[in-house]
């Protein structure tokens, strides 16, 4: 096995696991990564979407009593049954938009402008979305993952329509759509998790379908690497953000992603960044 190739599958791996769940797009981040590390060929596609595999498995690990509670809890509890078809309801909006738009979402807005501007703009959006919470001060009215109704979970559905957008950042378009409906900022944080399971999940199976082709036995210690280094950042990086959310807003994301931004578009355009679906 090429040790370089491994290192590679490290560092992408721990991008990845990084910048899942926080609202700064995964997607530019790994685009930049696998450009600067020289590794976006179609086995880097692949290999995109095995370590997207990785981060959702910290979060079943993070959450897992919760899970395994509702899924055990599903036949006599009407909370879990809640709970799972408030996820349910907000998964549905995404998947149905990505079914019908998929192929023209990927030719038309995965470019450095669409991309920068999703970034920029979503850094924009947050910056007013913390200074209308700051404002109002009106206290959320949604503040346990297990109050949420029908309703606010559909809004949630809605907001994340906005991640086919590449740049947006799942997390981001969950978070700060809960927020702006109502829901406490850790409460929008943790729903936010939960969603990613069915979302990322099924986009993985989605794409590995396509891209099965391009597996080799030789790639596995490669793809190995990779997962284990998604799972065990990400498991960090959710640890860490649900403490800095418990004393701290999305200000400093919201620079983050400006900067970013306009980082992709100027090196973008220099013809510094190779550019691959």
């Amino acid at each position: 096995m090429d040790w370089i190739l491994l290192c590679k599958a490290l560092v992408l791996g721990v991008v990845e696991g990084l910048t899942e769940f926080l609202p700064v797009s995964s997607t530019g981040h790994l685009i930049v990564a696998g450009s600067l590390l020289n590794f976006s060929d179609a086995q880097a596609k692949t290999f995109d979407v095995v370590i997207q595999f990785g981060a959702i498995l910290a979060i079943c690990w993070e959450y897992r009593r919760k899970i395994g509670a509702v899924v055990t809890g599903l036949p006599a509890n009407a909370g879990a049954r809640r709970f799972a078809t408030n996820v349910v309801i907000a998964t549905i909006p995404a998947i149905v938009l990505a079914l019908l738009f998929e192929k023209a979402i990927k030719s038309v807005l995965f470019s450095p402008v669409p991309v920068s501007v999703a970034l920029i703009v979503g850094g924009v959006v947050i910056l007013w979305a913390e200074a209308r919470h700051r404002d109002r001060g009106v206290a959320p009215s949604v503040t346990s993952v297990d109050d949420l109704t029908y309703s606010d979970a559909l809004k949630v559905g809605l907001a994340q329509c906005f991640a086919l957008i590449p740049g947006t950042s799942r997390s981001g378009a969950t978070i700060i759509g809960g927020m702006l409906f109502g829901l406490e900022r850790r409460v929008a944080t943790e729903f936010s998790f939960f969603l990613a399971i069915p979302v990322i999940f099924g986009a993985t199976l989605y794409e590995m379908a396509k891209y099965w082709r391009t597996l080799s036995v030789h790639d596995v210690g490669l793809f190995l690497v990779g997962l284990v280094a998604a799972f065990v950042s990400a498991f960090v990086c959710v640890r860490w953000l649900l403490r800095y959310v418990a004393t701290h807003d999305f200000t400093a994301f919201a620079w983050y992603r400006i900067g970013f931004g306009l980082l992709i578009l100027i090196v973008g355009y220099s013809g510094g960044l190779s550019w691959a679906e």
